[in-house]
């Protein structure tokens, strides 16, 4: 899977998702976009999963129709430790999550 990480997750998170082609959105060239144009820049991209902590993203954007999900993680903190936590949900979200489907982890 394709998987676009969000300006607001530590970039080193990306190390922990080895199945998969995790970018970050620097690398992507994506930095600096914010909400709906990031999200149609990731899907002009063939991201097929943006990993976020936003969780406000689901309220401000219209998900329907889009061919990219979001998983958002929801630690104590951002901090790399507390993100880390979340790993095995998150891939064992990875593995069903749809198109257009948000998933929030806690």
């Amino acid at each position: 899977m394709k998987i676009l990480l969000d300006e607001c997750v530590d970039q080193k998170l990306r190390l922990a998702f080895t199945e998969h082609d995790c970018q970050t959105a620097m690398y992507a060239k994506l930095a600096g976009l914010k909400n709906g144009a990031l999200l149609a820049a990731a899907e002009a991209a063939d991201f097929e999963t943006l990993i976020t902590t936003d969780q406000e993203i689901p309220y401000q954007q219209n998900l329907d129709g889009r061919r990219i999900s979001i998983l958002i993680l929801c630690a104590a903190t951002n901090r790399l430790a507390d993100l880390k936590l979340l790993m095995p949900a998150a891939l064992r979200a990875l593995d069903s999550i749809e198109p257009g489907q948000v998933i929030r982890l806690r």
